[in-house]
């Protein structure tokens, strides 16, 4: 099987030894194309783009805050994708968004959309691996890598089926709950992604509850990366793009073995 962009990266520099680093921006939200360029510059693998949604089931406090103020300011899909065009980062960006938007587009005019946006993966938290065909069939056609969410509740036969229609990274999800920043990295996080290694090759990162760069670390030693949102959206909107830039370099450097 030949592997898309991210993907290809993703293995290449786990290979080499390096840990990958996935900041999660919100569209839209005020400053976030100078955001993504900070981070590309301090050494994000690639960047996770939040689509915001009126009903998020996964987000917490913080991405619910920056979707709103996002949604308010009258931003669309569509106008995130315009803008996304404009991000000549050098790195592959991944949206992160819910099924509805997905269903309300149609499966073929979305993945075209990303395509067109410049855009490598989607991530849909809230799409089972039962119910993916009709999207990954689409996905796959266009050059999208659907990347897939394993949760630490999920039995020990599951997770290869979830690996193996993974592409991109295989997303494990740090604890129940949504997302947020929390005092200490839950004791689920590093268990799932010991299972998710025992199971698959393809490139595991911890994401949800990763909250600051002494718990990336934490979950480096297990996993081949860390996904963070909160962390990053909170100091986007209280520091804007440079506490960004910041902060994942302090990530990048406690990250670096």
């Amino acid at each position: 099987m030949s592997f898309g962009r991210m993907e290809t990266e993703f293995r290449a520099k786990r290979d080499q030894g390096r840990k990958l680093l996935v900041p999660y921006v919100t569209g839209g939200l005020t400053g976030w194309q100078q955001a993504i360029r900070a981070a590309a510059d301090a050494g994000a693998d690639a960047i996770e783009i939040g689509i915001p949604f009126s009903d998020p089931v996964m987000d917490g406090p913080i991405i619910q805050e920056a979707s709103q103020r996002a949604l308010d300011a009258g931003v669309t899909p569509v106008s995130i994708f315009e803008e996304a065009r404009e991000l000549e980062v050098g790195i592959p960006l991944a949206v992160m968004c819910y099924y509805n938007t997905i269903h309300h587009a149609g499966h073929e005019r979305f993945a075209y959309q990303l395509v067109s946006a410049g855009i490598s993966a989607a991530i849909v938290p809230d799409l089972p691996l039962e119910e993916s065909g009709p999207w990954c069939a689409a996905a796959d056609a266009a050059g999208i890598e659907t990347v897939m969410l394993a949760a630490p509740t999920a039995p020990d036969d599951r997770l290869p089926r979830i690996a193996a229609r993974s592409r991109g990274f295989l997303y494990s999800v740090g604890l129940l709950g949504v997302t947020g920043e929390r005092n200490s990295l839950a004791a689920s996080a590093t268990a799932l992604a010991k299972r998710l290694k025992a199971v698959t090759d393809v490139p595991v990162l911890v994401g949800v509850g990763v909250s600051n760069a002494a718990q990336a670390r934490e979950a480096c030693l297990v996993a081949d990366g860390v996904i963070q949102g909160a962390s990053v959206v909170r100091r986007l909107m209280d520091g804007g793009p440079e506490a960004v830039g910041e902060y994942v370099a302090e990530v990048r450097a406690a990250i670096t073995f």
